[in-house]
Order: C-alpha cells, then structure tokens, then sequence
C-alpha cells in the first residue's frame, strides 16, 4: 500500500484537502452559487448551494470538535465558536447572501428603472398616475393656436 504523510492507514487526510482548498476558493464559489440561486430561483440552484460547501465544512467541524475530551480544556468552547464565526459565517454563508442580495437588489432597481422609463404615466412615482381602475383616457388639453405663416 503507498505511503500518505508517512502512514499507509492516512487515507482520510484527502477529506482535508477539500478543508484548505475551501478558504481562498469558498467565498468566490460562494457568491457565485448566490447569484445563480438570485438570477434562476427553484430547487436546484439551492440544493447546489448547500451539497457543494457540505465536504468541506462538515470536515472541518468534525476536525474542530473531535476529540470530545478536548471540551473540557479550557478556551476550547470559544475556539469552536470563532471556528463557526470564521469558516462557516465569513467564508461561507456572507458571500452567499452579498451575491444573493446585490443580484436581487439590481435586478430590482433595473426593473424600476425600466419600468419608469417604458410607461411614464404609470410609474409609481408619478404624482398623475391614474389610480387602478379608472378609465384610462387622459383629460383633453387644448392646443396652442397655431402661428401665422411668416409671423413668429
């Protein structure tokens, strides 16, 4: 049997890798999985977004509360809770939600904006907007008196 790390036995130090790759390469995937879950919402792209991290995190907690007689070394509760402040909150779950809401907040404001600029009278900014239900014909305004040929 080939030697990994000096023992022949040490096949689980592969489920580690997938630990150290996920610190420069979670938030990025992360924010990707968010934005894909903002731009085509379902089951998929959310079930992707919790199977994908799931190696790596469930690894490192397993690495961070084993063995359980280290619970009781004092400072050990707080390392745990820094571990699930850092690795799980930082590196990935606040990159999911910032890919998430900034796609979702610009597809808002770009539907706003589109939506002021296609139909001005209906805009729900507009002071004049019918009100539903109304009929839709605008009140006729008499038009300027046409000038002269010649005169200005």
């Amino acid at each position: 049997m080939p030697m990994m790390f000096g023992y022949g036995n040490e096949w689980w130090a592969l489920l580690v890798v997938p630990v150290f790759l996920w610190i420069p390469l979670g938030p990025l995937v992360m924010a990707g999985l968010g934005v894909r879950c903002a731009l085509r919402p379902g089951r998929w792209p959310r079930l992707c977004s919790v199977l994908l991290p799931l190696l790596p995190v469930t690894v490192s907690a397993v690495l961070v509360s084993l063995p359980l007689d280290s619970w009781s070394r004092p400072g050990h509760t707080r390392d745990v809770l820094h571990y699930a402040l850092v690795y799980i909150g930082a590196l990935t779950v606040l990159p999911w939600l910032l890919g998430h809401g900034i796609t979702r907040l610009t597809r808002t404001l770009r539907a706003r904006r589109h939506r002021a600029v296609a139909v001005p009278a209906e805009a729900p900014d507009n002071p004049r907007a019918v009100p539903y239900g109304a009929p839709r014909t605008a009140p006729r305004t008499p038009r300027p008196a046409a000038a002269a040929p010649g005169r200005r």
